[in-house]
């Protein structure tokens, strides 16, 4: 499978790319363009969340505890003296940045149910969702969102399938197949959860009506 390097730098290559073409296309204007890289190159390295002791996971739940933590601290001033609201935060970054990726670890095989498209279209509709609902994005723009994080999740699937093929030998490696696919065929309950995950965020997410209309906007660009 591709390295940590190749994933995050093809990832942010994807991200340009799509971020240029978005604001020539007059999709989102300019000043979202750092944000569709971001959310393309984070997306790309998501899939080896459930990679134990890999760069990735490490980044991914270093990142995770910022806007957590910003959260968890409007939620609770209100309600917390200066000092008690400062432990508190202590607390949340801890739990976010190392218990959270310890049990995520524990649970979790690598090339398990996170490499699939199951978990890729959960990643973007919870992205959409926290889009929409969290940062107050416009609708259309909550969707672009979503769907920059599952076109980055889709990069580092599709590169770790090429890196499966050995292309001197003309022959495949024993872990083709093993991300690029729907599900985790050898856990069915699994993909279960996962699915029960993904349906619980549908409420949440902005009309599908304006998806389909975006969808039919772009199809026209290409003609």
């Amino acid at each position: 499978m591709a390295n940590f390097r190749t994933h995050i730098t093809v990832a942010a290559a994807g991200g340009m790319l799509i971020a240029y073409a978005g604001w020539k296309g007059q999709f989102w204007p300019p000043s979202q363009a750092v944000v569709m890289i971001a959310l393309v190159t984070f997306g790309g390295i998501l899939p080896d969340i459930d990679a134990d002791r890999s760069h990735s996971i490490r980044l991914i739940f270093n990142l995770l505890s910022v806007p957590v933590l910003v959260l968890g601290a409007l939620l609770l001033q209100p309600w917390l003296t200066p000092g008690a609201l400062l432990i508190a935060c202590g607390g949340i970054y801890f739990c976010v940045r190392y218990l959270a990726g310890i049990l995520f670890s524990r649970f979790t095989v690598h090339r398990g149910i996170w490499h699939s498209l199951l978990a890729g279209g959960l990643c973007s509709l919870l992205t959409t969702a926290l889009s929409f609902n969290l940062l107050n994005q416009p609708e259309g723009l909550a969707w672009f969102h979503g769907a920059a994080t599952l076109i980055g999740f889709l990069i580092h699937l599709s590169l770790d399938e090429i890196y499966s093929v050995d292309l001197e030998g003309a022959r495949l490696k024993r872990s083709f197949g093993t991300a690029l696919k729907l599900g985790d065929s050898r856990r069915p309950m699994s993909n279960l959860l996962m699915l029960i995950a993904t349906l619980t965020l549908v409420p949440w997410v902005p009309p599908w009506s304006v998806l389909g209309e975006l969808l039919h906007q772009g199809s026209l660009l290409w003609r």
